[in-house]
């Protein structure tokens, strides 16, 4: 069973973050010059929340606030959902499932390692039925 470890080995290394203080119109521009649909919110070397493009739409946009005048810490998710290195990618998925959300920080020890999106766990089970389809190919034809 595939772990996330793995899976955190094809991405890239730097990890895009922001500071709980920073004003949400830095982290819509973060996202958007990163493509990213989520950031993690770290104050020192420490996860304190996520802020997804639905905190926006939903505690911004939909409350008439200034994306200029509101911080981050004020409409991040504070609960944030975590999994370890050692985490399979069916346990990934059944936790985004259940907690309807689309982006999942790695931690080890506390401090954020990594992060996984949906997208990344759906093109790992493609690649792992691909390969699994490959081998029984393979056996029959032989």
């Amino acid at each position: 069973m595939t772990q996330v470890a793995q899976l955190l080995k094809d991405k890239p290394a730097r990890l895009i973050t922001l500071s709980s203080q920073a004003s949400v119109l830095e982290a819509i521009r973060l996202m958007a010059e990163h493509n990213i649909g989520a950031l993690p919110v770290v104050d020192e070397d420490r996860l304190v929340g996520m802020l997804s493009e639905r905190d926006y739409a939903r505690k911004v946009v939909l409350q008439g606030k200034s994306s200029t005048d509101t911080a981050v810490h004020e409409i991040m998710t504070r609960q944030v959902t975590s999994v370890g290195p050692e985490s399979t990618l069916d346990a990934c998925m059944q936790l985004m499932t259940d907690g309807h959300f689309r982006h999942l920080p790695v931690l080890t020890g506390g401090r954020l390692v990594g992060m996984l999106s949906i997208g990344d766990l759906v093109r790992a089970v493609i690649a792992a039925q691909q390969e699994q389809i490959a081998h029984l190919e393979s056996y029959i034809r032989s």
